[in-house]
């Protein structure tokens, strides 16, 4: 059904959780195109930012540009470290860590429940 969300989607967005490494959807995809937010579409992150950082999870140097992605101080699970949210509908994409490549340094790790992908350049 054509713009109902999907159910990983739904569960990731309620309950901020995150899906196992290796086992997502974009985790190993390489088309060229866009993902986006699967709560509201938003665009997030282009294609030619994703690299492979080992992790198991999509990961992307920048967003598509700086106001997309809210940042919030994540203390959870006894560390401490950065979320992202959509900024436009709040929903949890993952984190963002200082350990990422040229030209920005970091390292968007994103949860393939909380993308979906549109092709093209």
């Amino acid at each position: 059904m054509e713009g109902a969300a999907r159910p990983d989607a739904v569960r990731g967005r309620a309950s901020c959780r995150h899906e196992r490494p290796f086992s997502g959807k974009y985790w190993d995809h390489w088309d060229d195109g866009q993902y986006k937010c699967v709560g509201c579409g938003t665009p997030l992150f282009k294609s030619d930012t994703k690299f492979d950082a080992g992790c198991g999870w999509p990961s992307y140097y920048e967003p598509v540009n700086s106001e997309v992605v809210e940042r919030i101080v994540d203390k959870t699970h006894g560390m401490v470290r950065v979320e992202v949210r959509c900024n436009n509908c709040g929903s949890h994409l993952g984190h963002v860590f200082p350990d990422g490549p040229e030209p920005t340094g970091e390292r968007f790790c994103i949860n393939s429940a909380a993308i979906d992908f549109s092709p093209g350049k």
